[in-house]
């Protein structure tokens, strides 16, 4: 299934101890990058975010953040006194090294340090255990919000596909006219010449005209590259890289075509299928 890299969730859980609130964001990147922010006490919850971030999504740069708000009856504060003196003498060492270094410590300068204050009557792992559950919730709405846009993306790559299978369809049909109209207007300038013709000479121009034109080769790549993105799109898991590389070798055979384009229309013809290439390649770029 087609999965964009881009996509928004915030998911919230009330209780008695307060409220606390995840906000992922993705965006389209070669691997997967994930960006934690998290409160202090929650830190731990940092190696099971990511293996769940890793076993959901396989790319994007992806933004999780974690918003605890607990209820103001339900909290007290208690002072963790043997790590605060561990933090006053350690400080004290540390003038003593170096005496130009300032004024001693001050009470709020402690009781900012992380863990010196701590949470006294909450639960904190029926809160993070909630948490984690939280995080199941949004990244299952992420994945759904991933896999809307994705199928958005593969309707636009399908048209654009429909419109490059028209377009080697109509060159199939011009190419037979257009060796007719160059070997005309050849023997026609040799007419104008009135010089006796030399039908053997005048044959190895036809050849050497008509493989200067064949692009069958060419039309079949592109027919075989078209049905391969078609396949490809249906496939489950990540898709992206395979797609870029398809656009890459769809890019290919469209250069390929212009090169050998001896008429107006079917430079013309060679100019749109690079705008359909590219246009597709920039929705590619989204997918996962």
């Amino acid at each position: 299934m087609t999965r964009s890299m881009t996509a928004f969730t915030r998911q919230e859980a009330q209780h008695s101890w307060g409220s606390l609130a995840w906000e992922i964001r993705s965006v389209n990147h070669r691997y997967l990058e994930p960006h934690l922010r998290l409160p202090d006490s929650f830190r731990e919850l940092e190696i099971p975010l990511r293996e769940k971030l890793r076993k959901k999504l396989s790319r994007g740069k992806v933004e999780c953040t974690l918003r605890f708000v607990p209820e103001a009856q339900a909290q007290t504060l208690t002072v963790n006194e043997t790590f605060a003196q561990d933090l006053i003498r350690a400080a004290d060492q540390i003038r003593r090294l170096l005496p130009d270094s300032g004024q001693p410590l001050d009470a709020l300068e402690v009781m900012r340090w992380p863990g010196v204050l701590q949470d006294g009557e909450l639960d904190m792992a029926v809160i993070k255990a909630v948490a984690l559950e939280t995080l199941d919730l949004a990244l299952d709405d992420l994945l759904a919000g991933r896999e809307r846009e994705g199928k958005e993306l593969a309707v636009l790559i399908n048209q654009r596909l429909d419109s490059i299978s028209t377009i080697v369809s109509q060159v199939r049909e011009l190419l037979p006219q257009i060796l007719q109209n160059q070997r005309d207007n050849l023997r026609t300038r040799l007419d104008e010449f009135k010089a006796e013709l030399d039908e053997s000479r005048v044959e190895q121009e036809m050849v050497m005209l008509a493989q200067k034109a064949d692009v069958d080769e060419e039309l079949d790549r592109l027919d075989t590259h078209v049905q391969e993105v078609r396949r490809v799109l249906q496939q489950k898991g990540p898709i992206g890289r395979r797609l870029d590389f398809l656009m890459q070798e769809l890019n290919r055979e469209a250069n390929t075509l212009s090169s050998k384009s001896i008429v107006a229309e079917t430079t013309q013809c060679a100019v749109d299928l690079k705008v359909l290439i590219e246009q597709m390649r920039e929705q590619i770029q989204n997918i996962e």
